[in-house]
């Protein structure tokens, strides 16, 4: 089972390029679940997510249809400032109407550059089944001090999935490695934007890249792979500006389908 969509649905720049004109932003999600089985939710890494508009989110989408939710940063971008039991608590409590209604895909818990392969930060990923028991669980290093053995062996260990990724090929990020650790594989297109990967003023220009048609071909027979080896695969575009997710999501189902 493969599952294509974008990271986030809500964009103003996408009203007139993929929703149409005058539509409202109560009305984009329902437009969204008509083109897409899945959608990865980032607000929440920003904002903790509170049960009034998951429940909210709930009712515009299909049943079937499934959210792949980002972990808030005091889950992983603020590790050992304050007691991370708490932050868990309110999220899970925040997200339960997406797993009651069996909509949740997983959890994309993504640890920050700086969040290196130490003995505790190792410790730390180990117990993230603790922190949200009997939940699907994914996690993204963005540092390539990660892709080391003893780390597949607590995700494998843990059942913790692997978020593989397609990004700038610098020096310390982490290069497209296919691994499988557990019933999901999950893919993630940050775009290739390597000179404002760094420098940039605004967040979203790291991710102002339209893939082409010859660059997503590459990644056809990964995919297809993982397709064989995962009980679920997620494809999530996050290169969001300007349309650009939404207009390789729908090109990535063209090649695939």
């Amino acid at each position: 089972m493969i599952l294509i969509g974008t990271s986030g649905f809500s964009y103003k720049d996408w009203v007139g390029v993929f929703y149409p004109e005058g539509t409202k932003p109560g009305e984009l999600l329902y437009h969204y679940a008509r083109r897409f089985p899945a959608v990865e939710l980032d607000f929440s890494y920003y904002t903790m997510p509170s049960a009034r508009t998951m429940a909210s989110l709930d009712r515009k989408t299909p049943e079937g249809f499934l959210f792949c939710i980002k972990a808030h940063k005091s889950m992983t971008h603020e590790v050992g400032k304050s007691t991370p039991q708490e932050a868990f608590k309110q999220f899970v409590t925040g997200i339960a109407p997406i797993i009651e209604a069996n909509k949740l895909g997983c959890v994309l818990l993504q640890f920050p550059w700086g969040f290196k392969n130490t003995p505790e930060n190792l410790d730390y990923i180990r117990r993230l089944p603790e922190f949200l028991p009997g939940l699907p669980l994914v996690v993204e290093f963005r540092n390539i001090d990660w892709l080391k053995d003893n780390a597949f062996a607590v995700l494998n260990a843990r059942e913790l999935g692997f978020c593989i990724v397609d990004e700038p090929r610098l020096r310390g990020l982490i290069p497209p490695v296919v691994k499988v650790t557990s019933r999901i594989s999950y893919v993630r297109f940050h775009g290739r934007n390597a000179e404002k990967w760094w420098n940039h003023e605004e967040a979203w220009e790291r991710y102002d890249y339209l893939y082409s048609e010859g660059e997503l071909k590459e990644w056809l027979p990964r995919i297809r792979h993982l397709d064989t080896v995962a009980q679920i695969t997620f494809v999530f575009f996050n290169n969001c500006h300007a349309g650009h997710a939404v207009r390789n999501a729908l090109m990535m189902q063209s090649l695939l389908f």
